[in-house]
């Protein structure tokens, strides 16, 4: 497994102080679809902070989970990103963003059903085939569910990830917004994914309205969150875990500190597995 340590989403708010100072952490995250344009200062920026720090991609677009057709089109800019920045990996979310060619810029979640199982499984397989590499698929948070469902979410993410032979991206965050809303047991869902599919962690801050709570990585991670996370270390042990923010961004130094306390939390347990 390729262990890159603890990271943080890159963002444009904090171009200027990472190439500056080259602080100290181990790799940054990028939304994919933010450096699909050839040239121009994002680009720029992202392969001069690729110089010093690892790299993934973490896209928003693949909708895997749509009845239309792949965009190929899309696959096409991705690798060629890819191709000129070597991430580490290359993930996406297990949902599906539109329909006939309308976007609704949401990751939505799927029926949990065999007829989904065996379509996204297929259309997985044929991405990693084009873009000639193991891809991972994160778990979404949700606020529905459907009629047709006969398994439970963690069920369908770990079958996915044995038909279509890809790895997983675990929002721990996800996971316990989810298990509110939908009023199941979180340890369940860790208990039921493979620890060998697990290959990286995303921990993210919410908005809890006391009936619901949406996912809205604008907040800083709620002790439940770090609680789950620890949980989760304990059972897959040793996996690269970032801090992700996408809205009200806080000063770098700031997400310096919760990425600190993501390493205080899981290093102790590491060291005792090690033991």
């Amino acid at each position: 497994m390729n262990y890159l340590g603890y990271g943080l989403g890159l963002r444009s708010q904090h171009y200027q102080e990472i190439l500056s100072q080259q602080p100290a952490l181990d790799w940054f995250e990028v939304i994919t679809e933010n450096y699909l344009i050839p040239g121009g200062r994002p680009l720029h920026n992202l392969e001069k902070i690729r110089e010093n720090y690892p790299i993934v991609m973490h896209g928003v677009s693949l909708s895997i989970g749509s009845t239309d057709s792949l965009n190929f089109e899309y696959l096409a800019q991705v690798k060629k990103l890819a191709e000129r920045i070597n991430p580490a990996w290359i993930s996406d979310h297990l949902c599906w963003t539109g329909v006939e060619g309308i976007n609704l810029h949401d990751l939505l979640p799927l029926p949990y059903t065999e007829e989904a199982l065996v379509h996204v499984s297929e259309r997985i397989k044929q991405v990693q085939d084009y873009l000639n590499r193991q891809i991972l698929i994160e778990n979404v948070s949700s606020y529905i569910s459907y009629k047709d469902s006969h398994m439970a979410e963690w069920e369908f993410l770990a079958e996915i990830a044995k038909r279509a032979d890809c790895k997983l991206l675990l929002d721990i965050n996800n996971i316990y917004v989810s298990a509110f809303n939908h009023q199941f047991d979180p340890q369940s869902y860790l208990k039921a994914i493979p620890i060998d599919r697990v290959q990286q962690f995303h921990i993210a801050g919410h908005t809890d309205c006391g009936t619901h709570i949406i996912d809205t990585h604008d907040q800083p991670v709620v002790m439940a969150v770090w609680e789950l996370y620890a949980d989760a270390v304990r059972r897959f042990g040793k996996i690269s875990t970032m801090i992700e923010r996408d809205d009200n961004i806080p000063p770098f130094a700031e997400l310096m500190r919760e990425l600190e306390q993501a390493k205080a939390i899981a290093e102790p347990i590491l060291l005792e597995q090690t033991v």
